[in-house]
């Protein structure tokens, strides 16, 4: 085994009387890609400093090997002691390092060269920080979160120029495909200690799921032992003094094992609070366009958007992603084309700026709107502090103001409110920022089995295979296509991801995009059933709906059950009908919907 470019021995660190670390451990071998993963707040980033010599613990053997240079990618870098951004960059080259690399990272990251730092954003300074931190081609990479603020296309290239460099690399990254891709080995990071596996992060959730079981057996067989001895105190047979005071200090120990033990990290609740059922059709779509000023955003762009479709939305930055979907959610009017939105639609939004947070008001007032101590989720009044347990805050954080939170925990507030509000249609705009891994596993199953209608926007390509049924992506000059299934779906389909490789591919077209030829003479027509059908039936489907209002207005007296039994059941079997009714007028419709269109392209 080569010796450790860079490793910790032993460290312990502790937060407010709270211990972050305890006895964690880490080494860096030549040419080693780790993934370092463990919960938020779990001391992730505390041991990448540790490692980079930023932050002091209260107790750690720290070697790196004379002659090895380190670069650490921070997540907030400090940018003020320099005039531009080059020479930002330029300062974290060494003597002898290429000067070239400092140009070509800030060109392949999209920041200017001259670029006054003070004015840069959030995500220009990471970019920023990025190429300072690759450009000296370092012996060892320490780099915590590098995907964030990156869209598609900067992460596909960072992928492909880390896979290129020989240097060591420990990595921190919700993004699982990132980490999949790139590490060879995992070191989890879990209640102050870390277990390493030769095994990358692809194995992971396979790893230790099989560590945590074994651990509850070995709590186990702790807790059956304890009983065993507690039961020989108490009615064993009295031995020698001496023997019985070895036994009494043996079951002082295990008690003392049994308390000192820290389970897992809870894990955070995630449920939707329902809205009533929409209409079969969520959105319909014909040829809209949308341009601001000379920029063509959206051209004549068609789809339908059917009730219970996952959608998600890729593209680079300032594609128009925010735009398109304010069209189809009826929050924007296109220069031209049809948007027609389905009936009794509820839209629910998660912003990927957190924009909705107001960094004054308290995490309480947060979740509950200013508006007591009580949060609504499905018809069912719930505490805030408890329903603040279930995305893992505590109860001393309910009068914390949301500026004052971690950038996790502020995404933790954002899922909380939107899992709280009635709807049948969610918009999630980048919603695995800042998650953790755990957290993330939650919310694809919370959107698996959501009733409604999602639309995602996400740079996570992982996440996008695992919840989504079909993708739209941005093909540039307005142009955006659909095609079917998730993200590697569409690369399978499309050749390619969200940047096209140079010298051109082979691409199998998709049968999503409606296409503006001239229509063809139509060899076929409607039937005299089918013209009737569609005249008739939105005024049955109306007459349902009416009923349904009228039998869930009668059940929702909270004291017809307990005067009635009968009466509420009889109504409960009435509704269920009259639900089956719609669904299959809905569906007849739609598909003499569909018929007709179909006759019209032909």
């Amino acid at each position: 085994m080569a010796a450790a470019l860079l490793s910790l021995k032993d460290v312990h660190l502790t937060f407010g009387g709270t211990p972050l670390l305890e006895g964690a451990e880490l080494f860096v071998g030549p040419g080693e890609r780790i993934a370092l993963v463990g919960r938020n707040g779990s001391g992730k980033s505390t041991l990448l400093k540790i490692a980079s010599g930023d932050v002091e613990a209260d107790k750690v053997e720290r070697f790196v090997q004379p002659g090895v240079t380190v670069r650490y990618l921070p997540q907030e870098p400090d940018l003020s002691a320099y005039k531009t951004v080059l020479e930002y960059v330029e300062a974290g080259l060494a003597p002898g390092d290429e000067d070239y690399r400092a140009i070509y990272l800030l060109d392949q990251l999209g920041v200017a060269h001259d670029a006054d730092p003070a004015s840069l954003s959030g995500g220009e300074a990471r970019r920023a920080a990025l190429a300072r931190t690759l450009a000296p081609e370092p012996d060892v990479l320490l780099l915590d979160e590098p995907t964030n603020h990156l869209d598609l296309p900067a992460i596909e290239w960072l992928q492909a120029e880390l896979s290129s460099m020989k240097s060591a690399m420990l990595i921190i990254s919700h993004d699982r495909r990132f980490l999949s891709d790139l590490t060879r080995s995992t070191i989890w990071l879990d209640r102050g200690v870390t277990r390493q596996t030769s095994r990358g992060f692809a194995h992971f959730e396979e790893w230790r799921d099989e560590i945590l079981a074994l651990e509850e057996l070995e709590q186990h067989k702790l807790d059956r032992q304890i009983v065993r001895e507690e039961h020989w105190v108490r009615y064993g047979v009295t031995a020698r003094r001496k023997r019985n005071v070895r036994r009494m200090s043996e079951l002082a120990d295990l008690r003392q094992k049994r308390d000192d033990h820290r389970g897992p990290t809870g894990s955070v609740k995630l449920s939707v609070s329902d809205g009533r059922q929409s209409g079969a059709i969520v959105a319909d779509i014909e040829e809209v366009s949308k341009a601001f000023g000379d920029k063509q955003i959206v051209s004549k762009f068609s789809t339908r958007i059917m009730r219970g479709d996952r959608i998600g939305i890729v593209g680079p930055n300032g594609a128009g992603k925010t735009t398109l979907i304010k069209m189809i959610i009826g929050e924007l009017a296109p220069d031209s084309g049809k948007v027609k939105l389905g009936t009794k639609l509820e839209v629910a939004t998660l912003d990927q700026k957190r924009a909705q947070l107001d960094p004054m008001t308290t995490l309480k007032d947060a979740l509950t709107g200013g508006g007591g101590d009580n949060v609504v989720i499905n018809g069912q009044a719930r505490h805030v502090v408890g329903y603040m347990k279930d995305f893992l805050f505590l109860p001393e954080q309910a009068n914390t103001a949301v500026g004052k939170l971690s950038g996790g925990e502020r995404a933790r507030v954002m899922i909380a409110r939107s899992m709280s509000l009635p709807s049948n249609f969610l918009i999630l705009d980048e919603p695995t920022n800042d998650l953790d891994l755990e957290t993330l596993d939650l919310l694809q199953e919370m959107i698996a089995d959501y009733d409604g209608t999602v639309l995602v926007v996400s740079h996570d390509r992982e996440f996008l295979d695992r919840v989504v049924t079909s993708t739209i992506i941005a093909d540039g000059d307005g142009v955006w296509t659909e095609y079917p299934g998730g993200y590697s779906d569409m690369v399978r389909m499309r050749g390619y991801g969200v940047t096209k490789p140079k010298g051109g591919v082979k691409t199998v077209k998709p049968k999503a995009q409606k296409t503006t030829s001239a229509a063809k003479p139509s060899a076929k027509k409607l039937s005299f059933k089918h013209k009737h059908a569609l005249d008739t039936l939105p005024g049955e489907i109306e007459k349902l709906e009416a009923e349904i209002v009228k039998l869930q207005a009668e059940l929702a007296d909270p004291n017809l059950y307990a005067q009635n039994a009968e009466k509420f059941q009889k109504l409960s079997d009435q509704l269920s009908q009259i639900q089956r009714k719609l669904d299959e007028k809905e569906e007849q419709w739609l598909e003499i919907e569909l018929l007709k269109e179909e006759i019209e392209n032909s």
